[in-house]
Order: structure tokens, then sequence, then C-alpha cells
């Protein structure tokens, strides 16, 4: 889960210390993976925290305690607005500091996950060669699924996610302008025609 939360000026420092107070809460919940606090790049920008937790199960069970409920009613003069944004599966490849906008449509991001999976499967088969040809085929799919699914998470797709953004999140266009950029016609305005005489 991402949360954007717009802090009051002047309360930066407390708003850190609170912010650390509901981490430290929250590591002690079942399920519960890791946190991180993410500056914004200007003054008055929304500051973001993301929670991971291992199930949907896990994070709702925190969301509704009454511990996280006694800490956030006690930040509240620290903080103006808040916004969030929960995502999980493919979803969290595609996550990127400050947007908390939904997800790509699920076609683009199975798009750019299968390239990515299928270059490096073959980066990773043409490292190893015939070293592993005699292995059997458990071990075979574990050597490369293993390392396929840790380069995906760290490494590929944050600057992938990052350099096709606009792509990604590009507005919907309307059915109409899809119609006109197929059939030259469509959408044109017609011309009347002069009355006979």
């Amino acid at each position: 889960m991402t949360i954007a939360r717009t802090v009051a000026p002047g309360r930066e420092n407390e708003f850190e210390d609170w912010s650390a107070r509901l981490t430290r809460a929250a590591a002690l919940w079942p399920g519960f993976l890791g946190a991180g606090l993410l500056r914004p790049g200007h003054v008055g920008e929304p500051w973001h925290v993301v929670f991971r937790f291992a199930t949907g199960a896990d994070l709702a069970a925190w969301d509704a305690s009454p511990e996280r409920a006694a800490i956030l009613a006690a930040g509240e003069p620290l903080v103006h607005a808040t916004a969030s944004h929960q995502v999980s599966g493919l979803e969290t490849w595609f996550a990127l500091p400050g947007r908390t906008a939904p997800a790509p449509p699920r076609w683009k991001m199975f798009l750019v996950s299968a390239a990515a999976i299928y270059l490096l499967n073959i980066l990773l088969t043409t490292l190893y060669g015939g070293f592993i040809a005699g292995w059997p085929t458990l071990g075979r799919v574990a050597l490369v699924s293993v390392p396929v699914t840790a380069l995906m998470t760290w490494v590929v797709m944050p600057p992938a996610a990052r350099a096709l953004e606009r792509w990604l999140y590009a507005p919907r266009r309307a059915a109409g302008r899809k119609l006109s950029s197929w059939w030259p016609r469509a959408g044109r305005p017609r011309t009347a025609r002069r009355p006979s005489r």
C-alpha cells in the first residue's frame, strides 16, 4: 500500500518521528514485509509511505487494528490530506514513487512483463550454456526462474516502469478518436448540400 500525506508546513520533523512510530508498530504485525518513507522533491508536495505485507488479509488486519487507529489519531494535527493506493501481484512491478494513480491497463503490463521475462530467459539460458543441460527439470527451471524473478523485481522493472511511464499511464483515447484513426472519414463533419433549384 502506498500512502501519500500532505504535511503541515513547518512540522516535517514531527511527521518523520510520527511516521517512524507508525512503521515500528506495523513491523510487529503478522505478515509485515517492510516499509519505506519517500520525502518529496519540493516543499509542499506529498510525502509517500510504502507498506508491504505478505497477503491482502494481513494488510487488512493491520489497517483495521486499534494500534494503527490510535497512532493515526495522534498524527492528525501533522497531516492536512491523505490518499492511499493498494496494489498486489503484477501491479507492484509498475508502482512508481510519487504516483498513487491506478495501475496501467493489464494488457500494457502484460506486454512489458512478457518482453522483459523473455529477454531475461534468453540471457540466462545463453549464459548457462550447456552447463545445466544434464540437470533434472526442476533444477534447470529453478536456476532460471528464481534469478529472473529477482531481476524483474529489483533490477529490470523499476527503471523500465520509469522509462515507459508516459506510455504506461497515457490517458485512454475516446472511441470516436480511435475510429477516426482507422477510418479516414469517420468523425469528420459532413458538408451540407445546397438545395437544388
